[in-house]
């Protein structure tokens, strides 16, 4: 008769936790994410503060995780840095919902400094969390798993942003008795995340040379290695990508005059195509590698922003917001998986961090010089927000075809032609998308004149496997 040992039945209940806490984060994000700047435009929030509403929190965000592996030593261990901060994280969505009636004058002000205590609260454990996680879950099946996990968060995140666009609608008359609705629930969800954080068991860490990293000399030498090529590219394509996205609500709600429901329902599109695609990709990074899957991802992301130029109307719209979903959800479990594999244990809450950073800077910048081109920028079809989303497209596409060809896979896997990997066992759709994806890949990814490209293996031989038996 089989048997399970005690080890993998705690391992076993910390996984279901961990999907458990991933649920009720993405009920509090459904609730929120979407409808910060809606909350915002009530406020009289301008253009360049909706800017600074995105990158405010992100830059101190950024900054915060300079600290986050120091915290981590002085905490003694990793979910001694996580659980206060998740409290505090839920704590912070209180006084927020309150703004409109606690302060009279200067609401949007008070709402980046809450936002941005918001940010640093709920970021600071990141490196921690992706440290434990790492430990938890086997390289050889991280793909699938995160990608389950991706698909039951999603569908939390879809059902609570339906949830809080039905209230906002129904509270039509007073839209500030249904934010407060809104967020106080997102309050609750986000204590129910730090109670499963806190049932989850941490693994002993692999080695304690995480006090001798150096964090500052990493971050110095990061075009030096793999690993930290792949964080200048992220950082870049983040950076690309929030020069455009925080003003799509304002676009939408103020300039194309859509109301809560069809805002709702536009932005459900893309969650609806992330469920359903982060077990697709999942699978295929187990099989092909992650950095295959960036590649092919970042030929769809900056097609998002160029197809929002080309209409208003809904039934254009919502393909491209399928395909938003599609792409995005690859790009962002390909990313983290990467990082869990190319860093060794030694080293990855600090990478995760520096990661986490620059990234938090890019998003800042981007957004900061969004709200500064958006009035200055020529008018597209009568808007300046559609330059501002074009030129968004083009340096995603830009960024893609820079900077990932220098980027290697860390694991052993197979050679797989792209349109058999996305379309398995359809023969009849070899002929013809098979050299129309080769044909992009070439021009966007050839090697310069000069660069030779780095053996994908050599890397994976010197990378501790990531256990939880050290």
């Amino acid at each position: 008769m089989r048997t399970t040992s005690p080890h993998n039945n705690v391992i076993e209940r910390t996984l279901r936790n961990s999907i458990l806490d991933g649920a009720s984060h993405s009920a509090m994000l459904g609730l929120t994410r979407n409808y910060v700047v809606p909350f915002a435009l009530p406020l009289q929030a301008t253009t360049a503060q909706i800017g600074l509403l995105a990158s405010v929190p992100s830059l101190t965000m950024a900054l915060s995780q300079m600290a986050a592996p120091a915290l981590v030593v002085r905490a003694g261990s990793r979910k001694r840095l996580i659980l206060p901060a998740a409290f505090c994280h839920a704590a912070i969505w209180l006084p927020i919902l309150l703004i409109p009636y606690l302060f009279a004058s200067h609401q949007v002000w008070w709402l980046i400094g809450l936002l941005t205590l918001s940010a640093v609260a709920g970021s600071l454990g990141i490196p921690a969390w992706g440290s434990i996680m790492a430990d938890l879950v086997p390289e050889g099946i991280r793909g699938k798993f995160f990608g389950s996990r991706g698909r039951i968060c999603g569908i939390v995140v879809l059902i609570s942003f339906f949830v809080g666009g039905a209230v906002l609608q129904f509270c039509a008359g007073n839209a500030f008795i249904g934010f407060s609705i809104i967020f106080g629930g997102a309050a609750l969800f986000r204590l129910a995340s730090w109670y499963f954080l806190k049932r989850m068991h941490e693994p002993r860490p692999c080695s304690t040379a995480d006090e001798k990293v150096n964090l500052l000399g990493l971050l110095v030498n990061l075009k030096e290695s793999n690993l930290g090529r792949f964080v200048i590219f992220a950082s870049l394509m983040n950076l690309a990508t929030s020069l455009g996205s925080p003003f799509m609500a304002v676009y939408m709600l103020r300039d194309l005059g859509f109301d809560y429901l069809t805002f709702v329902a536009i932005n459900s599109v893309t969650s609806v195509a992330s469920l359903m695609s982060f077990t697709f990709w999942g699978r295929r990074a187990d099989r092909a590698g992650n950095v295959r899957i960036l590649r092919i991802t970042s030929l769809l992301i900056p097609l998002v922003p160029i197809l929002w130029t080309i209409s208003t109307r809904l039934y254009v719209l919502i393909p491209v917001q399928l395909l938003s979903g599609f792409a995005w959800s690859g790009f962002i479990l390909s990313s983290s998986n990467f990082i869990y594999d190319a860093a060794t244990p030694q080293t990855r809450t600090h990478f995760i961090a520096i990661y986490t950073m620059l990234t938090g800077l890019a998003i800042s910048i981007g957004a900061v010089l969004g709200g500064l081109l958006a009035p200055i920028l020529p008018d597209l079809f009568g808007n300046r927000l559609i330059t501002l989303f074009l030129l968004s497209g083009v340096l995603r596409y830009f960024v893609a075809a820079t900077f990932l060809y220098n980027i290697s896979e860390v694991r052993r896997v197979p050679v797989i032609r792209t349109v058999n990997l996305l379309f398995d066992g359809i023969a009849s759709l070899h002929s013809r998308l098979g050299a129309a994806f080769a044909e992009i890949e070439s021009l966007l990814f050839t090697l310069p004149v000069g660069v030779t490209r780095r053996d994908s293996f050599s890397v994976s031989m010197v990378l501790r496997p990531a256990t939880i038996d050290c």
